[in-house]
């Protein structure tokens, strides 16, 4: 598949704008590994490879625990290996994500609330507002990932 449009290129503004809610987001008091976990479960649920190809290389960068990674789509079924703030988050992050299914439940609502305070619980709301924005934009767009030195 090729590429349909480079959207910066087409109207830097238009990018700009998405950029300013990531600023937003990365500028609060939410740890980064958790950030990441919610920028790779939505960009995989969204099948973003652009995406994918970032975060995961950001997780490993920032020392995310190499296995979390790779069973990160299992998240649910892999034990103790995430601990219950990040269970919280990624099960936000997935209902988020997929939100016409059924909207985000309560019971998710307030798993996530018995970890994070009201900010940090806008923080994360607005991290998988961004990568699902992020996600559309690249997938719609087909934007080729980028080249990298072998």
């Amino acid at each position: 598949m090729s590429q349909r449009m480079s959207i910066q290129s087409v109207d830097p503004e238009a990018y700009r704008a998405v950029l300013a809610l990531e600023k937003y987001v990365n500028g609060g008091t939410v740890d980064e590994t958790l950030l990441l976990l919610v920028k790779i479960r939505a960009s995989q649920l969204n099948r973003c490879a652009w995406c994918l190809d970032m975060h995961l290389t950001e997780a490993r960068t920032a020392g995310i625990d190499q296995r979390k990674l790779d069973v990160i789509a299992g998240w649910n079924e892999a034990g103790d290996l995430f601990d219950e703030t990040e269970r919280a988050v990624l099960a936000f992050a997935e209902e988020v994500t997929l939100v016409s299914e059924h909207g985000v439940r309560d019971e998710t609502w307030a798993a996530l609330r018995a970890h994070l305070d009201e900010n940090q619980t806008l923080t994360v709301l607005m991290a998988a507002c961004a990568i699902n924005v992020w996600n559309r934009m690249n997938v719609t767009a087909r934007t080729d990932l980028p080249q990298r030195d072998s």
